[in-house]
């Protein structure tokens, strides 16, 4: 999948809308100030490595956020319908959704994910973006953290919580946290559980998008010919096969 210049150009400016929209004070400034430095690489990052993950496009970072943003709105005011308790409020839920995965973007000039140029790579393991190697190896959500702190962008502990947790049990590390038979060391707020299904949601959304649009070559018929001459319709594999018959 591709985006047009022109959903790339609208999908930044939605982005920025939604900054203005639920962010407050300085920290508005402040995390406005920061996108806009890094404008170039957040405008065409991708949000992963390959199409099967998710979004692996220029301009998939963005459009990707945008959705958990959106995913996270929806999730927040389900749970409040079914009566779970919220205790959090909106700009904290939107401010980790808006920079769960920051990280993603590398640094200025140095950009965490560069076009795979190993053809081998891309054609056997369908990658379309490598990860930059000059980069200090960090996790997503540690580098994400990371930004934050270096540009001085203060958050609250329930935000910080959220972001470094937002892959859930899909990440090992994060185990102590979700897996705990012990009531002191449970989560004290659903902002946590609310980001990871939300991104998760966000995720499996494009995933889908991309399974849905991805051609399957091997239900596909074609027509091919034997060694006498007569076409059959056939399946690419066997299609093979037949021009060694």
């Amino acid at each position: 999948m591709e985006l047009s210049a022109e959903q790339i150009q609208a999908n930044w400016e939605k982005h920025l809308r939604i900054v203005d929209t639920f962010i407050s004070g300085d920290r508005k400034n402040r995390l406005k100030d920061l996108y806009t430095v890094l404008a170039e690489e957040m405008i065409m990052a991708p949000a992963s490595t390959k199409p099967s993950l998710h979004n692996a496009f220029a301009g998939g970072y963005i459009e990707h956020v945008n959705r958990v943003v959106h995913c996270a709105l929806k999730t927040k005011a389900l749970w409040e319908v079914m009566g779970a308790n919220i205790d959090f409020t909106d700009e904290e839920l939107v401010f980790a959704a808006l920079n769960h995965d920051l990280g993603k973007i590398g640094e200025k000039s140095n950009p965490m994910y560069l076009p795979q140029t190993d053809a081998w790579r891309k054609d056997k393991l369908g990658e379309t973006y490598t990860i930059n190697r000059e980069l200090t190896y960090m996790a997503i959500q540690d580098r994400s953290l990371f930004i934050l702190q270096k540009n001085r962008i203060e958050m609250t502990e329930k935000e910080y919580l959220a972001i470094k947790l937002h892959d859930g049990l899909y990440d090992e590390s994060n185990k102590s946290y979700y897996i705990s038979f012990n009531p002191d060391s449970k989560f004290r707020t659903n902002l946590v559980n609310i980001l990871h299904q939300a991104d998760f949601l966000a995720s499996k959304i494009e995933y889908d998008r991309w399974k849905n649009t991805e051609p399957t070559p091997a239900q596909t018929p074609t027509k091919t010919k034997t060694s006498t001459g007569k076409a059959v319709v056939s399946s690419p594999g066997l299609a093979a096969a037949l021009k060694n018959i």
